[in-house]
């Protein structure tokens, strides 16, 4: 009977050994340095220089403004009172103008680089997604959440070199 109860036993135990194994998953798990992805993408590098340039226009109109306030606060100096007044006006007028300026130009700078960078998240993440179905990756996680992982899960240069060849730059 006692032989009959451990032979019993062991078996439940080999079973249920069997049975974990059985309905244990291995999972490909990977991941991708998206800040070197995104520095090393073609489309981000001709966005930013681009950006810069719009950058440096707004700025030169900017400059413009403010040398104009300056002339007529040199104007101003050499007037009268009564006229010094009406110079103050026009001043203020130019300061109002300058200060509006620079708000619309923030915020649309602001629009647009928020938009170019969703459009190149998008295209980050649909590379990614593409290759992870084709690797059969189960999960791919981005480096700046991982503690640890090995060189050998890093899939950034693989997501680099295929985002660049989908997306080729405007050079």
């Amino acid at each position: 009977m006692k032989k009959l109860i451990v032979l019993a036993i062991a078996a439940i135990f080999v079973v249920g050994i069997f049975s974990a194994n059985a309905f244990a998953k291995e999972y490909k798990i990977g991941y991708v340095d998206l800040a070197k992805v995104s520095d090393e993408y073609g489309k981000t590098k001709d966005y930013e220089k681009n950006f810069e340039a719009q950058v440096k226009e707004k700025d030169a109109q900017r400059q413009k403004f403010i040398d104009e306030v300056r002339k007529l606060k040199d104007e101003q100096a050499l007037l009268s009172d009564k006229v010094k007044a009406e110079k103050q006006t026009a001043i203020d007028d130019k300061i109002k103008k300058l200060q509006d300026f620079d708000r619309t130009v923030r915020d649309d700078l602001i629009k647009q680089r928020n938009t170019m960078l969703g459009e190149i998240q998008k295209d980050i993440d649909t590379v990614i997604s593409a290759y992870s179905k084709e690797a059969g990756y189960d999960i791919v996680l981005i480096k700046q959440t991982v503690l640890f992982g090995g060189s050998d899960l890093d899939l950034t240069a693989e997501i680099t070199k295929r985002l660049n060849a989908a997306n080729p730059s405007k050079k």
